[in-house]
């Protein structure tokens, strides 16, 4: 089956964003360092960005249902132009202040984009979600490609304020994304059933209380959880082995190719495969990745370790999300989503809030040894769901 144009607009879109959205955490913590008179409050506007995003998650997913979603997508862009120009005057004046200001919009943006791969899922029949959700995901590749490259060649543009140009181009990608929305992207809706249409929404504690939500959840959760912490402790971690900051962007490039490149593959293995399968096998590959982190400490160690985090990441994210557009009716949507997303950006943040501190307490190695426990949850809740279905006869 076809999918519908606005599945490859999204796909841009999710490009667009997240070239944006690299260029920003690649290089905020360093204008914190900049900027702020106490050190000990460099990382606060890196902070702010994923604690804003996941606040203004539950905001957006109401917007999206209320507003329509190129209403939602189109504030969501803004928000991110926005925030990279403000980031740029921050540079300019020397202001602290507004480059944590500036965070928080950047943080917006991060919230709206997020309902991408949902929008995408909800335009399709649902034998084709994993398919459109693994589709906009594919957009991360561009990304992973030349976010980077950009970073670096645009931060020399304005010799006058470091990093300045590296902002403008993140504003840029804001605008075009927005752009790139008005100009081209038209929500498609499945009919409504008239069943579906006549039945009253469910309360939230009944939709949560389904064990697709609750796989779903623990698919997203889980594989965030540990890719947002791991990956924030990365560069740290290396730079105490001895690596340089070439050798961290490397790995760091390497793994956003893991996180984004196997979506081409994701939505062709969840039809052949089904959703539980591919779950699980993310979960395996994460617990490899551990392992592996857990034993050396050499550079192709990271490299790999890092490379199979990503790829993980990416196998249970599709899974997930494709029982989680399967967990709601089309009335539900907003709340489903909004507790899903909420959830799943708070233990993001959190993660990467307490990377540093956790790295240091307890080591790179200590660290991965520990990691694997938590994919006890999601492999039970997927084995759950999957018996659930096979008694039901539905196609998980």
């Amino acid at each position: 089956m076809k999918l519908p144009a606005s599945v490859r607009i999204l796909a841009l879109c999710q490009a667009l964003y997240t070239i944006g959205i690299s260029i920003q955490l690649t290089l905020t913590g360093l204008a914190g360092l900049q900027l702020a008179s106490d050190k000990r409050w460099a990382t606060l506007p890196f902070s702010l960005i994923i604690l804003s995003a996941a606040v203004t998650t539950l905001f957006a997913a109401h917007w999206l249902q209320r507003a329509g979603r190129r209403s939602g997508f189109l504030l969501g862009a803004g928000s991110g132009a926005f925030g990279g120009a403000l980031a740029f005057v921050a540079l300019w004046q020397h202001s602290f202040a507004l480059l944590c200001t500036a965070a928080l919009f950047t943080g917006g943006f991060q919230a709206f984009a997020q309902y991408y791969r949902l929008a995408a899922a909800d335009s399709v029949g649902s034998e084709t979600k994993g398919r459109a959700i693994a589709t906009v995901l594919t957009g991360g590749v561009l990304a992973a490609l030349f976010g980077p490259l950009l970073a670096r060649s645009a931060q020399g543009w304005l010799p006058g304020v470091l990093f300045g140009g590296a902002y403008l181009m993140a504003s840029l990608m804001g605008i075009a994304t927005a752009t790139l929305i008005y100009m081209g992207y038209k929500p498609v809706h499945m009919t409504v059933s008239t069943k579906d249409s006549t039945v009253p929404p469910r309360r939230l504690r009944q939709i949560v209380a389904q064990p697709v939500f609750q796989a779903a959840l623990a698919s997203n959760a889980v594989a965030y959880l540990l890719m947002a912490g791991l990956m924030t402790a990365t560069p740290l971690a290396m730079l105490g082995c001895g690596f340089t900051l070439a050798d961290g962007a490397g790995v760091i490039q390497w793994h956003m190719l893991g996180m984004f490149a196997p979506a081409l593959l994701a939505g062709w293995l969840v039809q052949r495969l089904g959703v539980t399968v591919l779950g699980l096998t993310g979960t395996l590959l994460l617990l490899l990745a551990s392992l592996l982190a857990s034993q050396s400490l050499s550079l192709p160690a990271f490299y790999i370790a890092l490379l199979l985090l990503g790829v993980g990441w990416n196998f249970m994210f599709v899974a997930g999300s494709t029982l989680l557009a399967l967990s709601y009716r089309p009335s539900e949507r907003g709340k489903t989503q909004a507790s899903s997303e909420f959830a799943t950006s708070l233990l993001a943040a959190l993660a990467s809030l307490a990377a540093a501190p956790l790295l240091q307490q307890l080591g790179w190695q200590q660290l991965n040894h520990y990691a694997p426990c938590l994919l006890l949850l999601p492999v039970v809740l997927l084995l759950r769901q999957h018996r659930q279905s096979r008694r039901s006869g539905s196609d998980d």
